[in-house]
């Protein structure tokens, strides 16, 4: 790759990374437009690199383009989000019932996500927190060796769509907490009990994300 090329690569992902903060903390607020020309002033660059980060952000229908406006914010709705809960778990019920004897008990990397999760809790630093939660999940998948199910793991945008989550409804000592049972099942080495770990996993996430906003759309009884 030239270096040209690999600047540009640097600047569509700090760009998307900033753009996606402002979405998720509410800096950009449904609806509102993010122009491109704008953001190409604040960065000091052209609007190429801006563009990409844009279509990228599209792609995880955080934003929406639509002609003669431009690109707005999409609203995302609790439904939505619960919506990659059964697609996850179903994937990586699968990894964790493959990878369990690989793990052998040798579980000391999921053990130090674990610990770097209850240590973010503590000072509420979300983005960091995230960033081990995902890789939690990733060393399972990894792990598996299915090389087919990683990429549609990844594909999945898990960075973005679990950020949202933590933002929106997170009690991250809750969320931390949660990854102890999988951690004994791997330990363990039983590929049920992983596999049967992970779904209850990803069930309580579904749960804790579209229930309440069912009982909130249900108005006074």
């Amino acid at each position: 790759m030239s270096e040209q090329a690999l600047t540009r690569t640097m600047y569509r992902a700090q760009i998307k990374e900033l753009l996606l903060e402002r979405i998720l903390t509410g800096s950009y607020e449904p609806g509102e437009r993010i122009v491109e020309t704008r953001v190409a002033r604040e960065f000091g660059v052209s609007q190429g690199p801006v563009r990409e980060a844009l279509r990228e952000l599209e792609s995880l229908r955080l934003v929406v383009s639509e002609p003669f406006v431009g690109v707005r914010v999409r609203a995302i709705t609790p439904e939505e989000l619960g919506e990659i809960y059964p697609v996850r778990s179903g994937l990586e019920e699968v990894a964790a019932r493959t990878a369990a004897p690989r793990f052998a008990g040798a579980v000391e990397r999921l053990e130090r996500e674990v610990e770097g999760m209850r240590r973010l809790a503590r000072s509420g630093a979300v983005h960091d927190f995230m960033l081990h939660d995902v890789q939690f999940h990733r060393l399972i998948v990894q792990a598996s060796g299915n090389r087919t199910l990683a990429e549609v793991w990844t594909s999945l945008h898990v960075e973005a769509r679990t950020m949202i989550t933590f933002i929106r409804y997170g009690d991250l000592h809750a969320i931390a907490e949660s990854h102890v049972p999988i951690v004994e099942a791997l330990r363990a080495g039983d590929p049920e009990r992983s596999s049967a770990a992970l779904r209850e996993h990803f069930e309580y996430f579904a749960r804790w994300v579209v229930e309440p906003a069912k009982d909130e759309n249900a108005g006074p009884t």
